[in-house]
């Protein structure tokens, strides 16, 4: 069995390589081509977070791929100093059954995340998207600040945080590197991050909005990925409202995000807002973005099938630059 840790997973998916693979799970999400049973989850000790399993396999024509992962969320870690996130994800030989690898978790989750926003960015917001706004300083944030700057020619780039302290240790790690640019703003307002963004993504664990609906400009494109339980929301009711909704799976928004959850209950929305699927625009059976003046929204909660395409795209590559440690199984 070969063994990758996370070091090892980001060397072997650079998130351009990510966001392909992404496009991969969503096109045979969209074709039917994927098997993944509804995912399962533990509360842990009084509600303090969640352990989720999360199984998938993809069929050919696609390179068929087959994997399980284990993935706990604990917002209380950081207190502990450690990861919100932990994980694990075994991926299977689909023709044998066979356990191929063990790969990192937390690392491959935080990648699949922000390629699909990069997709769904991609798909979505203007061609002349120059200004981004990344609400959240964690794993999370970086990852799909990173996306968005693979697929959109991003100059300027506002990292809002509550904590002025935790905005600045994330501008100072991406520093100019690439993908990021040369100009990046720690704020702890909404109001300044939004001023001039025309990309906005929301990665963090607020129960509430993390910023007000009059503050986005008009044809702004947001990827929400933090809120992924019934009563938690990132975005407005009134911002939901206005915008034109995709999504990553209908039925696993309508069992977790809260950010459309809450709307539907409180008869802001009807279930017929959301308008697709990513996957459905991947096919063309969506012709995406109404109007550049249109607000658009991905909303996103992870779907299993991710992680099987990004497990598959890791372990290509690892073999063959060697990555990894074999070990008898």
């Amino acid at each position: 069995m070969l063994i990758l840790n996370a070091e090892e997973v980001r060397a072997a998916l650079p998130m351009p390589a990510a966001v392909e693979a992404m496009r991969t799970a969503f096109t045979a999400l969209a074709e039917g081509r994927v098997q993944a049973p509804p995912r399962s989850l533990l509360t842990g000790d009084e509600g303090r977070g969640t352990v989720l399993t999360m199984p998938a396999a993809l069929a050919a024509p696609a390179a068929p791929a087959a994997a399980v992962k284990i993935v706990s969320v604990f917002p209380e870690n950081k207190r502990r100093g450690l990861p919100t996130i932990h994980g694990a994800v075994i991926a299977v030989d689909p023709e044998t059954g066979v356990p191929t690898a063990l790969l990192e978790g937390g690392a491959l989750t935080a990648i699949r995340t922000g390629a699909a926003s990069g997709l769904a960015t991609d798909l979505l917001a203007r061609k002349d998207s120059r200004a981004l706004a990344v609400f959240g300083s964690g794993v999370q944030a970086r990852t799909q600040a990173e996306a968005v700057c693979c697929v959109r020619p991003i100059e300027t780039l506002w990292i809002c945080n509550p904590s002025a302290g935790k905005a600045e240790k994330m501008a100072a790690q991406i520093g100019a590197a690439a993908p990021f640019p040369a100009d990046v703003r720690p704020v702890r307002s909404s109001r300044e991050a939004l001023a001039a963004a025309d990309i906005v993504c929301t990665a963090t664990t607020s129960l509430t909005p993390v910023f007000r609906d009059a503050e986005l400009r008009p044809g702004t494109h947001i990827n929400a990925v933090g809120s992924y339980r019934p009563h938690v929301r990132e975005i407005p009711a009134a911002t939901v409202r206005r915008s034109y909704v995709v999504v990553d799976r209908r039925e696993a928004a309508l069992e977790e995000a809260g950010d459309l959850i809450r709307p539907i209950e409180e008869g802001i929305i009807t279930l017929d807002h959301i308008q697709c699927e990513l996957g459905d625009l991947l096919l063309g059976a969506d012709t995406g973005r109404p109007a550049d003046e249109r607000i658009t929204l991905f909303k996103s909660v992870g779907v299993a099938a991710q992680d099987a395409a990004a497990a598959q795209a890791v372990l290509t590559a690892a073999r063959s630059r060697g990555l990894g440690a074999n070990v008898d199984w």
